[in-house]
């Protein structure tokens, strides 16, 4: 089993000071000690930030008053400003550009349902990975973001919707990493925004891990990894097509890791965690919607991962000026009926969003 190489690492420039979700917990007591604060404070800290969801060191009325512009500076340095809100979908969903110290921005996309409430987030600026038909992919990578950036993310929107900012009050149920970025390709941070998004406060935002889904296109060694962590998040796998040839235009990492290394890497995630892996095709016109590829698919799948596999057909979400286009739905329906011969789980995706540019990165893009 290779290392993930280094060429998937994103340039350190620029990364936020650091701040409280950044630290472990006894960086965050010798953080506390340098400004004179006792041990204990940490432990208020941490609720006021996990359990009470506020950023702001001004509403934590338990720090003492004197203290709160040393602890602000320190450990709570303003790291997401937001530069544009718009909804669509009846007002059931909410997609917003974040503006990071750096000038660097990012999107997270809110999504009310009947029964959750569901926050796609960012875990790094811009995407490496050069998907040719992703608007990420596009515009290359910026850097990754921290863990207290994507952790962030996170505590912003159960706030919004506890407070009632964004429809009537409820509760954030569930975070899908699906958002600008490859989540493993920034392991270390992700992971750590992960324990911090489903443990329970005061370590933790306290959403399930089964509510809690890492996508990834494909980098076998850290879906082992992954799987090795013992937190039993939802794995997506984004496959596209069910053959190299293609693939290796599509989602240009498959040159380095084949369709057959990737579906035993998610076999792999599959018996070591229990869960099923979600594998996402966007279906494209004349592209890779062929019905053919639709038997080609449900076989490899039925034969690698068996009854632990579910197929998400994405619609694509056309970019401005690109050449690729979504399939139309006879060929979509068509496709979902051959991957269900073979004996594998298979179903569109909702979409949302697509007149407020939610396709991944199509806001930022459009801000620049």
């Amino acid at each position: 089993m290779s290392s993930l190489p280094l060429v998937f690492d994103a340039p350190r420039r620029g990364l936020p000071p650091k701040h409280f979700a950044d630290l472990e917990p006894d960086q965050r007591i010798a953080a506390a000690a340098e400004l004179g604060l006792p041990k204990f404070r940490v432990n208020q800290l941490a609720r006021q930030y996990y359990g009470r969801l506020n950023g702001d060191v001004a509403e934590m009325t338990d720090v003492p008053a004197s203290a709160r512009q040393a602890v602000a500076e320190s450990l709570f340095p303003t790291l997401l400003t937001p530069v544009r809100q718009i909804s669509c979908d009846d007002g059931s969903t909410r997609k917003t550009l974040w503006r990071l110290h750096d000038g660097t921005l990012l999107e997270s996309v809110l999504m009310r349902y009947p029964d959750r409430n569901t926050l796609c987030i960012s875990s790094q600026a811009g995407c490496g990975m050069a998907c040719p038909f992703c608007a990420t992919g596009q515009g290359g990578l910026d850097r990754n973001l921290s863990t207290a950036e994507i952790v962030d993310q996170v505590r912003a929107a159960a706030r919004t919707l506890r407070d009632g900012e964004f429809g009537e009050p409820g509760r954030l149920s569930n975070v899908v990493f699906m958002g600008m970025g490859e989540p493993l390709a920034n392991y270390k941070r992700v992971v750590s925004a992960v324990r911090q998004i489903t443990s329970p406060a005061p370590e933790g935002l306290g959403i399930s891990a089964r509510s809690v889904t890492v996508s990834t296109v494909g980098l076998a060694p850290a879906i082992r990894k992954l799987a090795d962590e013992g937190i039993p998040v939802t794995l997506a796998v984004s496959l596209h097509t069910p053959d190299d040839e293609l693939r290796d235009t599509l989602v240009p990492v498959n040159n380095r890791w084949s369709v057959a290394e990737v579906l035993e890497a998610a076999r792999y995630y599959a018996d070591s965690s229990g869960r099923r892996v979600s594998i996402e095709y966007a279906l494209i016109r004349d592209i890779n919607d062929q019905p053919w590829r639709a038997d080609m698919l449900g076989k490899k799948l039925h034969k690698a991962l068996g009854a632990k596999v579910h197929v998400n057909l994405i619609p694509l979400n056309p970019t401005p000026g690109s050449k690729w286009d979504a399939s139309p739905k006879p060929a979509e329906r068509e496709f979902v009926r051959r991957v269900q011969e073979q004996g594998v789980s298979c179903t569109v995706r909702d979409t949302r969003g697509q007149e407020i540019a939610a396709a991944c990165g199509q806001l930022a893009a459009e801000e620049r």
